[in-house]
């Protein structure tokens, strides 16, 4: 009954989030609709990188090269359709999966010979390679302005409204969900599975472990393509900043954060990563420490990722091995909490104190003229902004502490390795 319950529960909290997501258009504005087309873009980058990381166990330091390739595709198939050619608009996706795969076809024929850190720094050598082959290619990749195309409308689809573009967005991340739900349980996602855990075993059992790999690889690169594709529909252009590496680091936060070991892991870490470049980004020059401290949080203390571990307290609790929340773990979420205000707070004034425009107003005004943080002036010369710290960061320290957070973490890792 309890597996029943747990199973009709999924079912109606997917049902409710879906109307969700067909209702934002006429719920959300416009500046939000522009987030969820980014952040639904940055989940099937994710999903598509998850393929090949928590599928299959291999690490690519270079997926951001068929992001790229897959949104210049598309440019070019934009703009055959500005100039005449029959190709349905919403279908450009499809073209940019199709180089993605192909792209990665080539790509994980050579990288998969080998595993490890060796197959990571092959994946970092062919994406600078074709970074390398972007800057010096102008006439392809348009130089340092990249390319651009106008959106043109097929059939019920105008694409001239944001709306528009935000329901093919969810379709295509749909299309794809599904798809991957069906890989992960046929033969063959076992087959990936086994791969990864027992590559010589499954080698003996007859399978071409190399062929499946390089498959494995092209089909996570041509999600990647798939999501450029949306980019390019999205955005109407393409640049060679799409090659750099941060958007290959980006994919791998996003997984990371979120847990590659649960379908929709990668989903809640883009969602996280789009938030902080959106709004987060817009209100401190410092988002990116924080998300880097984020990072280093998840992989200390949940390597299992956010995702992952909503996902087995779930399980715990539907079976009634553990309650939902217990007091240690409600005592550590306020230590996170009180300890996260504290270090933000001090990062932003100490930020503030350093910056080159508080040296000219000191020069102006003379003395040490207080900094605004959170619409609070803050005094570098009172004790008070200082024992808001200290009590904000001692605190902080002291709950988690105080609910043993050090011997659990050590009781997880010992468990983890027996």
């Amino acid at each position: 009954m309890i597996a029943q319950f747990s199973r009709s529960t999924r079912w109606l909290t997917a049902a409710v989030l879906l109307a969700l997501l067909v209702a934002m258009p006429w719920l959300a504005s416009l500046g939000m609709l522009n987030f969820l087309i980014k952040v639904a873009i940055a989940s099937l980058f994710a999903l598509g990188f998850n393929l090949l990381w928590g599928q299959a166990g291999l690490l690519s330091f270079g997926h951001a090269a068929y992001f790229g390739l897959g949104t210049f595709a598309s440019i070019y198939a934009m703009q055959a359709i500005e100039a005449g050619f029959w190709l349905p608009t919403p279908l450009v996706p499809l073209v940019g999966a199709t180089v993605g795969f192909f792209a990665g076809l080539v790509a994980g024929w050579f990288a998969t010979l080998r595993t490890g850190v060796y197959f990571a720094m092959i994946t970092v050598a062919l994406a600078e390679l074709l970074a390398s082959i972007a800057v010096k290619w102008e006439a392809v990749f348009g130089g340092e302005g990249g390319l651009r195309s106008v959106r043109t409308g097929w059939g019920p689809w105008k694409l001239q409204q944001v709306s528009d573009v935000y329901w093919l967005t969810l379709i295509w991340l749909l299309i794809a969900l599904g798809l991957l739900v069906w890989l992960q349980r046929s033969p063959l996602g076992t087959v990936v599975r086994g791969i990864r855990e027992r590559e010589l075993r499954v080698s003996f059992m007859g399978y071409n472990t190399h062929a499946v790999k390089t498959l494995v690889f092209a089909a996570s690169a041509g999600i990647a393509g798939m999501a450029g594709g949306l980019l390019a529909l999205s955005d109407e252009a393409a640049n060679m900043v799409l090659f750099q590496g941060s958007g290959s680091a980006f994919v791998v936060v996003n997984t990371v954060i979120g847990g590659a070991g649960v379908l929709l892991g990668p989903l809640v870490g883009a969602a996280l990563t789009t938030l902080f470049a959106y709004y987060i980004a817009s209100a401190t020059h410092f988002w990116m420490l924080y998300l880097g401290l984020l990072f280093i949080a998840v992989v200390v203390y949940a390597p299992m990722g956010l995702a992952g571990v909503a996902a087995q307290r779930v399980r715990e609790a539907s079976a009634g091995r553990s309650a939902w929340l217990r007091p240690a773990e409600a005592r550590i979420s306020l230590g996170v909490v009180v300890l996260s205000a504290g270090v933000v707070l001090l990062v932003e004034i100490v930020g503030r104190l350093c910056a080159p425009e508080y040296a000219a107003a000191i020069a102006a005004k003379g003395g040490w003229p207080a900094v605004k943080v959170i619409g609070i002036a803050w005094a570098p010369t009172s004790w008070l902004t200082w024992g808001t710290l200290g009590l904000l960061l001692g605190s902080g320290f002291w709950l988690l502490r105080a609910s043993g957070l050090k011997s659990r973490l050590m009781a997880r890792i010992q468990g983890s390795q027996t």
